[in-house]
């Protein structure tokens, strides 16, 4: 990762801004903690739903103790008076900002903090404590084909050996499948790899397509394990110049294809459209179009698969992750979803909800980072640390709390009766098809 004289995720106040701030404890006065202070400091506890979390000021005293004290399973602490208001007026934005630059600690097990704050907010109404008091949240950007790249390469071209040290050795930044619970984050993730091949029934020497390939790991694995031939699309430079090196190296590169471009490029016919972890940077505006490029590329007969990052219902993205971490990305609802598929008269086949997968795999990526921080520190700095752990553990918070949710759907065309009968196939039985 390059260092650059604006931080790199654009988080104000960091070192390289105008407007940093003195290391605290040098040259900046501790600030006097003020009666207004605290009634802030209980607000935005409030705002939250009221969690069963303490806030501590800026003065080492808790300006908010839940009632039942026995509950509490950890501690924000505020450093200074403009994190605590930062925070107030822009909940997502401005808490995500304040932590990253260091001037918000939580104290205790991150991920069993932000649960306890996400499931506190679900359940005092869905837009508590997320609504700017400043008036609107920033405005999710659309998803030109040059934003697309744009936007990628801020979220995937911070070097591969970055990704390395956490995904593993599978390099695959996608929901595992465990099957049980004593799995690794390596097996889960072949685990996964097969359920999405069985999902679409792949067969040796069928034509398939991926849109938004990562580093090659499914291509390569659906190459390898059933005999077919990949055509695998991807807009990130790194990616595709690894994912050609391993295809040549694991000597595969004479039955997958990997393509420098844009998932709105692709052309043929393909007997089965793969797509596991893009939608969610494709845009809301978007899905239409991408509902075309399936019609016209999936064979009569084919299955296809969306796997995407998701909400419950439509709802605007996490302020912070979509200006600092994943710029141009929108988790849909199913409803959302069916713009894909409705102008075309898609026959939806099965629809399968992996959330806590995801979380269990979240919260393993987050220990391997921490594992891995004095390497990843010399790579970036301390903020970009910071950001990316409060990325990881919030993403499996919310994950446990039921805040997003991650889909799989699988389709086909309407006039298709050669379907499985049962789900069988899907777990590695025979499942005979209707062929009506």
């Amino acid at each position: 990762m390059k260092q650059h004289r604006a931080h790199p995720l654009g988080i104000p106040g960091m070192p390289g801004s105008r407007t940093a701030p003195a290391a605290r404890g040098k040259t900046e006065r501790v600030q006097r903690v003020t009666g207004l202070d605290r009634q802030l400091g209980a607000r935005f506890a409030s705002a939250g739903g009221s969690p069963p979390v303490a806030i501590r000021l800026w003065d080492g005293v808790d300006a908010y103790t839940p009632a039942d004290g026995a509950n509490i399973v950890g501690r924000l602490v505020f450093h200074d008076r403009g994190a605590l208001i930062s925070s107030l007026a822009s909940p997502e934005l401005g808490f995500g900002d304040a932590y990253s630059a260091g001037r918000i600690d939580i104290e205790g097990d991150l991920v069993q903090v932000l649960y306890a704050a996400f499931r506190s907010m679900a359940e005092d109404g869905p837009t508590t404590g997320k609504r700017s008091l400043l008036g609107r949240l920033p405005k999710p950007q659309v998803n030109t084909r040059d934003r697309s790249k744009k936007h990628i390469h801020h979220h995937y071209d911070l070097g591969n050996e970055f990704y390395r040290l956490w995904l593993g050795e599978t390099m695959v930044y996608t929901c595992a499948y465990y099957s049980n619970r004593e799995a690794s984050l390596e097996e889960a993730q072949i685990e996964k790899m097969h359920h999405v091949c069985r999902k679409v029934r792949l067969k040796p020497g069928m034509q398939v397509v991926e849109a938004g390939c990562g580093w090659g790991s499914l291509a390569m694995h659906m190459a390898q394990h059933y005999g077919v031939y990949v055509k695998a699309f991807n807009i990130s430079q790194q990616q595709v110049a690894y994912a050609r090196e391993q295809a040549k190296a694991r000597g595969l590169a004479d039955r997958v294809e990997f393509v420098e471009d844009d998932y709105r490029n692709v052309s043929g016919k393909y007997d089965a459209f793969v797509s596991v972890g893009m939608l969610e940077h494709v845009g809301k505006d978007n899905y239409k179009t991408l509902g075309d490029v399936i019609y016209r590329s999936l064979k009569r007969g084919g299955l296809g698969i969306i796997h995407s990052v998701g909400r419950s219902t439509t709802a605007p993205p996490n302020a912070w992750l979509e200006q600092r971490i994943s710029p141009g990305s929108y988790p849909p609802s199913l409803r959302d979803m069916m713009d894909i598929f409705e102008s075309h008269d898609f026959s939806i086949l099965d629809i399968e909800n992996l959330r806590l997968h995801y979380a269990e795999t979240l919260m393993e990526w987050l220990r391997r980072f921490d594992d891995h921080v004095v390497s990843i520190t010399r790579m970036s700095d301390e903020s970009f640390v910071r950001a990316w752990r409060l990325y990881l553990g919030g993403c499996a918070a919310a994950f446990l709390a039921s805040t997003i949710q991650l889909f799989q759907v699988v389709f086909a065309h309407p006039d298709d009766n050669r379907i499985p009968m049962t789900r069988g196939h899907v777990y590695g039985k025979e499942s005979s098809d209707w062929n009506l």
